[in-house]
């Protein structure tokens, strides 16, 4: 038996052995937080600071040496998630993952974004081009000085590869595919929908919402009434059965933004406050910093939040002026219709035809051989893979397929001085198009769209296909400062964004709808800034985290009074449901099970009303929530309307589909969770903030992930927490007076496990506790030399 135990004792200490040794190698990939390091490119010496929780202030000389420090942190503290954004962009993910991510890549590669990147810096501005090539140097510098390679391409055997220019600008175009995802799939269904069903039901299903009305500029929304004519047979029978279902109620990733200015403002300051909201995952999109620096004009100092793989300050405070974004949810591409030759290989564009441009795109596979992917391409864009009618194809017309649609001018918001300021350079801003709500220290407000907006010519209707082969509807160029919607001084002294119509009239037109929210959340906003006579940043930071169910109320009137009748309740033993509808369905708090079976309901009762709809679009490769259409507009007004020839032919009464959705949402949270006790709406909205490798390696899912909870909030209020996607940063700020104010992120500042950061905010985010706007008192301090 000895000899056993000495087997066994040396298996032992070599397993001990290697797990020292991979504890020391991940140690060595930490980013270091103090002493001094060289950083060659730097003109003089800067210096990087962390507090407690990781929040880094960068001082240097001037703003390329801020850009290169910051480029150094980013690379150290986040390097694998730039990684993933910049070959998500590229369709570069194969090299890294294997052949598993082929079918994405070959989706991204339509939009052959490296090439446009490589194009586009071209082009840059030579202040731009010198602040970009600054941060390059300054990530690739700090990849190198990292004693081992960040720990996730130890688990994918692979080498980090350096950082260049077009990164950068492949991470924003990341940003595009998130913020404006339809890709033409919206414009596409809705033409199908269009040729389904007559004029008139086209226009009641596609109605903007009347009910919920939340536009700064006060225009009104005229409903849509139910057509005299019986339900139109697409929306009738059900031929093919949807495997997805699902309903969305705005088209795009939203987020809230509001602000108030002096008069209505604590001390009469003006305030802003702003929570993007994005899919949730560890670590988070954004990364806290304060980088402050020197120049002719002056000292200038600012701080919020930065998106690791750019230079830029993406929203936060100068001191000046504070600014936050939401997602426009309005229309930046349109789909063409091109009119083929018989061999498919010419389109129709005035008189002539033109060939489709071929494009050859190499895909990387790690393992395995390359594969060559083939784009066709027009003068308005690539041809998309949807199915067209014969002869024709399908282009995409998009702004991030141009110029005008990538650049750095939001550097110049970091040193904007005035409301006015903000405003002008807004306009041609090389980004995803955002509602820009901004603030300045004199206590002024104002609203505009930040980046490039179209000029369209000869556009009857923007939201179907197009025919551009006569040459009198395409794009003229873009919009100039002075054509862009704007908001200034609003007499109201309150302004606020949620993603669904911000204003109406012309500028409604200009903008387009890309599939507006409901408006409920904005309304809810909006109503809360005006019960206040005064509000402060902790008010503002109260409204970000409302989760009452106002949305839901008319819902639930309906189930009580003619749903949940007492002779239905006692043939199917409703009593308990009852009573939890009657009991806790009015916020979406954890614990609250009426709202689950609130929510479940309504959802239910759409699904079962627009199923025939949602086979038909399946059937073509496609989804009911491609449409750019609020299924609570029209399917509200059809319950309330009752009438038997608008019903769903798989439904004999109008009481029969709703008492049906009871009983079906019902049994699917029984079998879910067992007993109407355990459906809390925490329970059904956890946290899930977790890392790209727990999903494939999950006995790593505990060091990877972050913690988890059930969370309070939903879509349509605005604490957005909704199965996985919330609210990405929360801030409220008063320029000139980042002492008081708010910011706090999901996670933490740090994508390594191992370090102290990589939690650092999570336990406050999870509570809706606020954290400082700025960073607190310095524990780390990193000195970095030419």
């Amino acid at each position: 038996m000895t000899w056993l135990k000495r087997i066994l004792g040396g298996l032992l200490l070599l397993v001990l052995l290697l797990a020292l040794a991979l504890w020391l190698l991940l140690r060595a990939s930490l980013a270091p937080l103090d002493g001094d390091r060289a950083l060659a490119e730097l003109s003089a010496p800067a210096e990087v600071q962390r507090d407690a929780r990781g929040y880094v202030t960068v001082t240097a000389e001037n703003r390329l040496d801020v850009a290169r420090a910051l480029g150094y942190v980013h690379a150290q503290e986040r390097f694998f998630q730039m990684d993933l954004m910049r070959r998500n962009a590229a369709g570069e993910l194969s090299a890294l993952v294997g052949p598993k991510a082929l079918p994405l890549d070959k989706a991204r590669r339509t939009h052959r974004f490296r090439h446009r990147a490589e194009q586009g810096i071209a082009g840059l501005p030579a202040d731009e081009r010198a602040l970009l090539d600054a941060y390059v140097n300054g990530v690739n510098a700090g990849l190198v000085a990292l004693s081992a390679r960040p720990p996730e391409y130890l688990l994918l055997r692979q080498q980090p590869q350096p950082w260049v220019a077009a990164d950068t600008v492949l991470v924003a175009y990341g940003m595009y595919l998130d913020l404006q995802g339809a890709q033409g799939r919206d414009d596409i269904a809705m033409g199908l929908l269009r040729d389904a069903v007559p004029a008139d039901w086209y226009a009641f299903l596609t109605q903007h919402s009347a009910d919920w009305q939340a536009a700064m500029d006060d225009s009104r929304m005229t409903a849509v009434p139910v057509p005299a004519s019986p339900l139109p047979d697409a929306l009738r029978t059900t031929r093919t059965a949807c495997s997805d279902c699902q309903l969305r109620d705005a088209r795009d990733i939203g987020s809230n933004n509001f602000a108030v200015a002096a008069a209505h403002g604590s001390d009469n300051r003006a305030i802003v406050a702003d929570d993007m909201h994005l899919g949730l995952r560890a670590p988070g999109t954004w990364f806290k910093a304060r980088m402050r620096w020197k120049d002719a004009a002056g000292s200038h100092d600012v701080a919020g939040v930065t998106l690791p793989g750019a230079p830029l300050l993406v929203v936060g405070s100068n001191g000046h002026v504070a600014w936050g974004f939401t997602n426009t949810t309005s229309d930046w591409a349109d789909v063409v219709r091109l009119k083929l030759n018989a061999a498919g290989t010419h389109y129709r564009s005035g008189s002539v035809e033109k060939p489709l441009q071929r494009a050859v795109e190499r895909i990387e596979v790690a393992g395995e051989a390359p594969v060559d992917h083939v784009v066709l391409e027009s003068e308005w864009g690539p041809v998309l893979p949807q199915r067209a009618p014969a002869g024709e194809a399908y282009a995409l017309r998009w702004v991030a397929h141009d110029r005008e649609g990538m650049n750095l001018r939001l550097m110049h918001m970091e040193t904007a001085a005035t409301v006015d300021d903000a405003v002008q350079l807004a306009a041609g801003a090389g980004m995803p198009a955002q509602n820009l709500v901004v603030a300045d220290e004199t206590g002024r407000i104002a609203w505009t769209v930040i980046g490039a907006m179209p000029r369209r010519v000869g556009t009857d209707d923007m939201d179907l296909p197009q025919d551009w082969s006569d040459g009198r509807s395409r794009w003229q160029g873009y919009l100039p400062a002075a054509e862009q919607p704007r908001i200034v001084d609003p007499a109201d002294g309150r302004l606020w964004t949620a993603n669904s119509r911000m204003v109406g009239g012309a500028a409604m037109k200009l903008m387009g709808n890309g599939g507006w929210d409901v408006g409920a959340r904005g309304q809810q906003i909006r109503d809360a800034l005006r019960a206040q006579e005064r509000l402060d940043e902790a008010g503002l930071h109260a409204i970000q985290l409302d989760h009452r169910a106002l949305f839901h109320q008319r819902w639930r009137e309906l189930l009580l009074t003619r749903v949940l009748t007492p002779e239905f309740v006692a043939a199917h033993g409703l009593a308990d449901y009852r009573a939890e509808i009657e009991k806790s369905s009015d916020v979406a708090r954890p614990d609250a099970v009426g709202y689950l079976l609130l929510r479940s309901f309504r959802l239910q009762a759409l699904k079962s009303l627009f199923a025939p709809l949602a086979g038909m679009l399946e059937a073509q490769g496609l989804k009911l929530s491609d449409l750019k259409m609020v299924p609570e507009n029209p399917g509200w007004a059809l319950i309330q309307a009752a009438r038997p020839d608008t019903l769903p032919a798989a439904f004999k009464t109008w009481p029969e589909l709703l008492q049906r959705a009871v009983l079906d949402s019902r049994q699917e949270l029984l079998g879910k969770y067992g007993s109407l006790a355990a459906a809390t709406w925490g329970a059904d909205n956890p946290t899930s903030m977790r890392h790209p490798l727990s999903l494939a390696v999950p006995a790593l899912a505990g060091w990877l992930d972050q913690a988890s909870q059930g969370m309070a909030g939903d879509s349509h209020m605005p604490r957005v927490h909704n199965h996985g996607h919330g609210q990405s940063e929360r801030m409220v700020v008063s320029p000139g007076h980042e002492e008081r104010g708010i910011l706090v992120i999901p996670g933490g500042q740090s994508g390594h496990p191992m370090s102290p950061f990589y939690r650092g905010d999570h336990a406050a985010w999870l509570a809706g506790e606020p954290l400082p706007f700025l960073p607190g008192e310095t524990v780390h301090r990193l000195a970095l030399r030419p």
